[in-house]
C-alpha cells in the first residue's frame, strides 16, 4: 500500500460511524484495528480518530515527524514512547484505573514478568481495543487546523482529549 492509499476497514467491529460534520471535513480512511498499525498508517501528516467498541473516543494529529507522519505517531504509541502525551496518555490513564488491567499486570509481575514504563504504556495501548481511521493533510499546519475543526464539530461529544477548543 502506498502512503496515499486508504486501507479498507477490516472485517469485524468497525471503529465508529463518523458524525456527518466530521465526515465532511476530510477524506477519511477506513477503520483499522490498532494491532495492524503502524504499517497501515501513511507517512504523511494528518489527523486520526480513535474508537473503542464503536464509540469515537479521541481525536489527534501528527505533523511531518521527519517524514514519518501518522505512521511515526502510531509507532510512538505502539512502542510506549508516547506514554505521557495524547492518545498514549489517555489510554494509560484508563489502564491505571482499570482493576482488571492492574490485576493482570500484578499477576504477571509476581511471576517475574517485569516491564518498564514504556512497556506498561505499550501494553495498555495494545489491550485498549482501539480502531483508528485518518485523513492526511499537506502539512503540519493543515493537520492542526483539521484537528481543531474536528474537535469543534465534536464539542458536545465526550472524548478522552484533555485539551479541547
Amino acid at each position: 500500500m502506498t502512503d496515499t492509499e486508504s486501507p479498507r476497514a477490516t472485517s469485524g467491529l468497525p471503529g465508529a460511524e463518523l458524525p456527518a460534520p466530521v465526515a465532511t471535513l476530510a477524506v477519511w480512511s477506513g477503520w483499522v484495528p490498532f494491532d495492524v498499525l503502524p504499517v497501515a498508517a501513511p507517512r504523511l501528516p494528518g489527523v486520526y480518530l480513535a474508537a473503542v467498541a464503536g464509540v469515537l473516543v479521541y481525536v489527534g494529529m501528527a505533523g511531518d515527524r521527519r517524514g514519518a507522519g501518522l505512521r511515526g505517531r502510531m509507532i510512538a504509541y505502539r512502542t510506549g514512547k508516547a506514554a505521557v502525551s495524547g492518545l498514549g496518555r489517555a489510554v494509560l490513564d484508563r489502564a491505571f484505573n482499570d482493576q482488571d488491567f492492574l490485576t493482570r499486570r500484578l499477576t504477571a509481575l509476581t511471576t517475574g514478568q517485569r516491564l518498564d514504563a514504556k512497556g506498561w504504556a505499550a501494553l495498555a495501548v495494545k489491550e485498549a481495543g482501539l480502531w483508528l481511521c485518518w485523513a492526511t493533510t499537506a502539512d503540519r499546519a493543515a493537520a492542526v487546523q483539521l484537528e481543531h475543526d474536528v474537535l469543534t464539530a465534536l464539542r458536545r461529544q465526550h472524548l478522552w482529549n484533555l485539551r479541547r477548543p
